[in-house]
């Protein structure tokens, strides 16, 4: 049972996490020193919207440091900031046609069962794609969230 237990774990690390989008690192700031391995931080990310072109979301995460960060044991805080923009035309009627709700961002936050998402809804009334992040753990997630709002096609 044990050999069974062990071969499944190696299996869920093995396979890839599938990410919607990929994330680009704009930069970081050390929060909290750490005398071995690299700081606790805060890292600022960049992603666009895989299914709409024209919108770019900006995702502040805490990251862990130390040893176990270092050789990617650590499991990530649950605190998240996100802001989403027009940085390009935005297509107003495919907008109406996305899923929603719909995950637009994925990544782990430790070495399995917890990860950080982006879902994106949309909000028809008030022509509004919302933004939100939030981490998610198999046994106990996290309300903490963030929200950001983008007005599509004002008329």
């Amino acid at each position: 049972m044990t050999r069974f237990f062990l071969a499944a774990l190696a299996l869920l690390v093995a396979l890839p996490t599938a990410l919607p989008a990929a994330a680009e690192e704009i930069g970081s700031v050390g929060y909290r020193f750490k005398w071995l391995g690299p700081n606790d931080k805060i890292v600022v990310e960049a992603f666009d919207d895989p299914d709409l072109a024209g919108i770019t979301c900006y995702l502040a995460r805490a990251r862990t440091g130390g040893l176990k960060g270092m050789v990617g044991l650590a499991e990530d805080p649950p605190y998240a900031s996100i802001s989403c923009h027009q940085v390009g035309p935005v297509d107003g009627d495919k907008a109406e046609k996305l899923k929603s709700p719909h995950e637009v961002f994925s990544e782990r936050a430790s070495l399995i069962f917890k990860t950080t998402q982006v879902v994106r809804f949309y909000d028809p009334k008030r022509r509004a794609l919302i933004y939100l992040t939030y981490t998610d753990r198999v046994i106990e997630g996290s309300p903490q969230n963030s929200i950001s709002v983008v007005p599509v096609g004002l008329r």
